[in-house]
């Protein structure tokens, strides 16, 4: 019986970004509205979420995902501005923007995909915008309204800053007491 693990492609907030993220999830989380807030020690920038991937071909992917991203400089993101999916009126995934480095997360990104397009993955049809998940809305929209109003007071929030000089594959096992993720490798940008 083959064995699959829960895949996903993303580069690590660094320590600041996720102190400033949880004081903002302070602030936030003071509505009623039902949200399942992410533990800043989980935090980072998702690049590609694979989804079910065959143990024996995790080796593959790594090396995918390593050969894409090995040309590529390292850079810096400035996580800046809170935001919802699919907006403020109706949140449903709450978010940390990036401001500086924003161009060069894109470049990143679609460097991944390419590298992953050869081994079978589709490439996302929307386009790709760097963003920090800090929260998913569970529940009624009437209280996640008043979280969106705040969410909208938080535009000019400042993040923090994160070196980017490698980018991570990781295993996410779902638990009851939210995901736990396991480094499956890392593949440096040196560019």
């Amino acid at each position: 019986m083959n064995r699959t693990l829960r895949t996903f492609v993303a580069v690590e907030a660094s320590s600041e970004v996720r102190s400033r993220a949880a004081q903002l999830i302070e602030r936030l989380g003071r509505t009623a509205a039902k949200v399942k807030w992410v533990e800043p020690h989980n935090m980072h920038f998702t690049l590609k979420f694979l989804g079910d991937v065959e143990l024996l071909d995790v080796p593959r992917v790594c090396q995918a995902v390593a050969g894409a991203v090995a040309g590529l400089p390292a850079f810096e993101v400035v996580a800046h501005g809170a935001g919802a999916f699919p907006g403020a009126e109706r949140p449903r995934t709450v978010w940390l923007g990036v401001d500086q480095g924003a161009e060069a997360m894109v470049d990143l990104h679609a460097a991944v995909e390419s590298g992953l397009l050869l081994l079978g993955f589709r490439c996302e049809q929307r386009r790709f915008r760097p963003h920090l998940t800090i929260g998913r809305v569970r529940g009624a929209p009437q209280p996640a309204a008043e979280l969106g109003r705040l969410v909208s007071q938080e535009a000019d929030f400042t993040g923090g800053v994160t070196s980017v000089d490698e980018v991570l594959v990781l295993s996410s096992e779902l638990g009851r007491d939210g995901p736990s993720y396991e480094v499956l490798c890392t593949a440096p940008l040196e560019g």
